[in-house]
This record gives structure tokens, sequence and C-alpha cells, in this order.
């Protein structure tokens, strides 16, 4: 368990004929360079010499948690990466401006570190309360933390400035919070504005679940086979961004026989 990757590597014979090993090396080596890609140097190292115990600890406590919201199909832009953090700290420690905190808000967020966002983005509103994209942020902080309610005056704000904020990504999150606080007709109305005016699979296979919902699955149909016919001819970027949407639009369109009949 404790043999170096480098030694196994060197011994790949040994594993090849070992399914469990052959499966246990290509996730040691999976997790180590995603390590380095994250610059999680010490991580890195302990999976080297001691890599599937590492490893193990490594997905669980680091890569799972930094994936938790990018996998789902939740993102906002900005790096994410720990040289970022501490040159907007830095910032911060001697201008204390609004914007560097909604940045550091921005990378907390990607890495998953939500209650360290929510300070983040409250300390830029102290600065800076009518920042627009602070709020959205926000409140789509506070909606990945199962905080709708909370969540809900910041979008609506947002949203009734300007419904086209963010590409459409803060009315998605108007929608999910509606849906989240069981307001469902609000939660239609809302996806029907953002499929009106963009091909997000992220709008259209949720409000497809809500068209099932309520029974009404031609309307759920529809919706699905435009995710499914339009996902081989995406970009690859999309592709890969969309993927947890195209997932689950296959597995509505699977096991539902109203979608398939």
């Amino acid at each position: 368990m404790f043999a170096t990757l480098l030694d196994q590597l060197q011994n790949v014979g040994t594993w090849v004929v070992s399914p469990l090993g052959i499966l246990s090396l290509g996730f040691s080596i999976w997790m180590f360079v995603d390590a380095i890609r994250r610059q999680e140097w010490i991580w890195a190292i302990c999976i080297f010499f001691f890599n599937i115990f590492s490893a193990l600890m490594y997905f669980v406590f680091v890569y799972r948690q930094a994936a938790s919201l990018s996998t789902r199909g939740f993102e906002l832009p900005g790096a994410h990466q720990r040289q970022r953090v501490k040159e907007l700290q830095a910032k911060i420690h001697h201008l204390d401006k609004a914007h560097h905190h909604s940045q550091l808000g921005d990378v907390y967020f990607q890495q998953g570190k939500l209650p360290e966002a929510e300070k983040s983005y409250r300390a830029a509103l102290e600065r800076d309360p009518a920042d627009i994209d602070t709020r959205a942020h926000l409140g789509q902080c506070l909606l990945r933390a199962n905080r709708a309610a909370d969540a809900l005056p910041f979008l609506q704000g947002v949203v009734s400035e300007d419904p086209k904020h963010d590409y459409g990504h803060s009315l998605m999150a108007l929608a999910e919070s509606y849906t989240s606080l069981s307001q469902i007709d609000l939660s239609i109305a809302t996806w029907q504005r953002v499929v009106e005016n963009h091909s997000y699979p992220r709008a259209r296979v949720q409000l497809a679940e809500l068209y099932l919902g309520q029974n009404q699955p031609q309307l759920a149909k529809a919706l699905l086979q435009e995710v499914l016919v339009e996902d081989p001819h995406a970009p690859a970027f999309q592709r890969r961004r969309d993927r947890v949407w195209v997932r689950r639009a296959k597995s509505l369109a699977r096991r539902d026989s109203r979608v398939t009949s």
C-alpha cells in the first residue's frame, strides 16, 4: 500500500495482471496530476510516496469539495488558485476596495468555500452596496448553501434591475431559488424567460423536470430532445461544462415513459 508511485510505474508488469492494481494505479496518477494542477504541493508529495491511501484522502477532502459545484454545472467566472487568493488578500490589506473583496468571494465560490465566499461578498457590499455583480454572486452563494430564502431578495433585485445579468445566469439562479422554495409556477415562468433567450441545457433540463411534475410530458420531451440533438455539435469546452445536464437529460429520456412514448 505504501509503495511509491515511481516504484509502481517501474513494476508496471506486476500491475497489469491485477485489475485492482491497474485501477489503483490509475486513480493515484489521476489524483497526483490533479494535485499538481491545483498547486496542492503537500498533497502531491503525499500521493507520490503513499499513493493509494493519500489519493483517497485527497479525493475526499480536496478534489470532491472543489469539484462539487462545477460538476453540478454551476460556475462563476474567475481563477481559483492559491496565488490569486494571496494577491487579493494583499490588495485588500493595503487598499480595502470593494471589488477586491468581491473578486476574492468569486475565488472562494469556485473552490466550494461558501462561508468564506459569503463573508467576502458581504464585506464588498459594506463598501459598495449597489454593486450588481456582488449582489448577484452573493445570491448564488447563498443558494448553493441551501439558503434559497436568503438568496431570493438578492437575485430578485438583480434580475429586476437587469434581466440579462451574467448572460442569464442570475435569472437561472432565481428560477432555482423558486424551485427550492416550492414556488413552482414562478419557477416555470422564470425558466421560460431563460429559454426564450438562451439555449443552456441547465435551463432546458430543469424546466423539463418541472413540466413532467406538472404532467406536461410533450413540453418536457421537446426540451430534452433539443439538449440531446445540440450536444454533439457544441464546442468541446461547452460540452464539458454542460455534461452533467446532458446526462440528466438522457436519464430522464430513458426512465420516463411519458417522454419516450
